[in-house]
């Protein structure tokens, strides 16, 4: 799993040691499964009946060729090959995805060094993800009933570009499976005027791009860069892997690595340490992608911010972690999602799954907020006491004008004796003092913004301007 330096001893070590303990727990429940190996040939009717030979891994219950599939149903990638390169020199990849759960499916198509056609790869990889449903519901299939429907597009090098290809389409046409397009070193395909560049601004799935800083086969500047920036997903990331290359994302291939020691210069660590940095980030994106493990994910970040062995760039809406916010007779969650869950000194509270709760009881509420993407962020214990006696005598109080240029009017029933907070969007607290009733407030000598006011536990938006 992927490493930081961290002090022995420190408070951070030991939760790294947890952090680490949990990840190699739960890759030991996925690493459980024999390699199976099968080729189909498949055959596209809309490009002249097209073949489409393929070489599909699987997971096993015996390792061989033709054998049975573990009963369930596995996700699929879409692996997209190199230029020039079989489709044997990504063992490293087939050996590492497939045990933990995954379907991997290899054309061979397009390896001619003479004739290689960028925009055929791409819709070979395209007609390969709805091939593969198709054999879910063959009973003479060895895949019958064991395909999931989440697909990942992946390859590298040339098959990185022609994946974009292939999601530029695959979306465009409104395709469900596609989760997630994940490139090793991709570059630019420009075969028949198409561009891996200019597919990425309509690819709107999650994308992971990795890239070696010393590749001088397909130089980020050129290549990954530009796709990266391109991309039009609500999360995207970029790993460049520290003294990385093109073609240590695979095993050793003749013609690739002749390429390489042409044109590449500086490579700084071996090809099982690029493989391992690129292998370990990839579990656990597809993991969280298409086997919805939100655990996954927060490893995944965690990887990206404490390696010393890469440097990324993210653009990604990451679930915000709610608050509660306390309105006198009720509770509001922070934040929006698409479903909520209260919590009541540990209990689920009953019908309670809208973003707003009344206050009945006493005690410690929490929040667990349902995002989007399938996975969940909870609040902290937020606790209620007085309820009967103090919190319904108060019952509410007004400020105005809001937005106010300084002077800020506080009304209300029983503010004798309460103390009022007024604190930053970021925390910080610009006043505290105990009310002697109706008042009026001078934050004059305040930065404009947006600010909270807080009497007696409920908390109202005041905006300063000037």
């Amino acid at each position: 799993m992927e490493k930081s330096i961290i002090k022995k001893g420190s408070k951070e070590f030991i939760m790294f040691v947890i952090l680490f303990a949990m990840m190699f727990a739960a890759s030991s429940l996925f690493a459980q499964h024999q390699v199976g190996h099968t080729q189909i040939t498949f055959t596209d009717p809309a490009r002249g009946n097209r073949a489409i030979q393929t070489e599909i891994y699987y997971p096993a219950n015996t390792t061989g060729d033709d054998v049975s599939m573990v009963a369930g149903q596995y996700p699929v990638i879409v692996f997209g090959h190199g230029f020039v390169m079989a489709w044997d020199a990504y063992e490293n990849l087939w050996e590492s995805y497939v045990p933990r759960g995954y379907i991997m499916m290899f054309p061979r198509t397009e390896g001619n060094m003479l004739s290689t056609n960028h925009q055929e790869f791409g819709w070979d990889l395209q007609f390969l993800v709805g091939a593969i449903q198709a054999e879910n519901t063959k009973p003479s299939s060895i895949f019958f009933n064991g395909v999931a429907p989440e697909t990942a597009l992946m390859g590298h090098s040339m098959g990185g570009g022609a994946s974009f290809l292939a999601a530029d389409s695959l979306v465009a046409n409104g395709n469900t499976n596609l989760k997630t397009l994940i490139g090793y070193a991709p570059a630019e395909s420009t075969t028949n005027g198409v561009s891996s560049i200019n597919s990425a601004l309509s690819i709107t799935v999650p994308a992971v791009i990795f890239s070696g800083s010393n590749d001088g086969v397909t130089p980020a500047v050129d290549h990954h860069t530009p796709m990266y920036n391109n991309l039009a997903s609500s999360c995207k990331t970029f790993v460049n892997v520290l003294g990385g290359g093109h073609c240590y994302f695979a095993n050793s291939n003749t013609n690739c690595d002749f390429g390489e020691s042409t044109s590449s210069t500086g490579i700084s660590i071996t090809r099982e340490e690029q493989q391992d940095v690129a292998q370990d980030l990839t579990n656990l994106w597809l993991d969280y992608m298409l086997k919805g493990d939100c655990d996954a994910f927060d490893y995944f970040q965690d990887s990206l911010a404490n390696s010393t062995r890469i440097s990324h760039l993210q653009a990604c809406a990451v679930n915000p972690t709610p608050a509660i916010i306390d309105n006198g007779a009720s509770l509001t969650s922070s934040q929006t999602g698409v479903s909520y869950q209260w919590f009541l000194n540990g209990n689920p509270i009953p019908s309670s799954n809208s973003v707003t709760i009344p206050i009945t009881t006493n005690g410690d509420y929490v929040v667990e907020v349902m995002f989007a993407n399938g996975c969940p962020k909870t609040s902290a214990p937020y606790t209620v006491t007085g309820v009967g006696i103090e919190r319904y005598e108060f019952n509410n109080f007004n400020v105005y004008p809001n937005p106010t240029k300084g002077l800020l009017n506080i009304k209300g029933a029983n503010l004798k004796g309460k103390n009022v907070q007024i604190f930053s969007v970021v925390g910080q607290v610009v006043v505290d003092l105990t009310l002697e009733g109706e008042t009026t407030l001078d934050l004059s000598n305040i930065q404009e913004g947006v600010y909270f006011i807080k009497i007696n536990g409920i908390i109202k938006r005041v905006v300063l301007t000037k």
